[in-house]
């Protein structure tokens, strides 16, 4: 039995975005271009009357604002994920040094951890109970750390190997979560619409 149908929604862009740069915790607004393009942009009809929650940071608080036209809840569950002492570096530079550990995410596995952050299965131990306590038809806008967890758990991929999604802005990604705790991901991301200007 279904208990809750969420649309997962990553946030819009920071600067730190595009410079590279690992976020984490680090509380960074969107930048202007981000919320001009989100302005022209709202939720499908399928999702307008859903339950809206987001990450605390205020780059998924925006984005939840500017496309549903309201105040998202805040859950400090969905909080990206720690990236510790790598946060502020970029991935590339952190790649090129040997002695960093840094890898790609293929590599990663379960426990993957950044100095001083939090590995996936940390993560999921944050999120899993707040999943628990949620009902119905839900939109959240979190983190690309959020949304790789739960679409792993979804699709039963372990941090190991090419993932079998994409996590791509603009997007909502369907998951459904099942009364014994499973998720499972319905099909192909639904893009967000154009708003209506007139």
């Amino acid at each position: 039995m279904i208990t809750a149908r969420l649309a997962l929604l990553r946030h819009g862009h920071t600067a730190w975005n595009r410079a590279g740069c690992i976020q984490g915790r680090v509380n960074e607004p969107l930048d202007p271009q981000a919320r001009e393009h989100l302005s022209r942009l709202r939720l499908p009809d399928e999702f307008k009357d859903a339950a809206l929650f987001s990450s605390p940071l205020v780059r998924a608080v925006e984005t939840a604002r500017i496309v549903a036209g309201r105040e998202p809840t805040a859950v400090p569950a969905l909080v990206e994920m720690d990236w510790g002492r790598w946060e502020g570096r970029r991935g590339v530079d952190l790649l090129e040094d040997g002695s960093s550990g840094y890898c790609h995410i293929e590599e990663w596995g379960w426990d993957f951890q950044p100095p001083g952050g939090e590995t996936p299965r940390l993560v999921w131990e944050r999120v899993e109970p707040w999943l628990g306590s949620i009902s119905g038809a839900a939109v959240v806008v979190s983190h690309i750390g959020i949304m790789r967890v739960l679409l792993a758990h979804a699709t039963g991929w372990n941090f190991e190997g090419t993932p079998p999604f994409k996590v791509k802005r603009d997007r909502l990604y369907r998951v459904d979560v099942h009364e014994d705790g499973s998720l499972s991901h319905d099909g192909e991301p639904v893009r967000l619409i154009e708003a209506d200007r007139s």
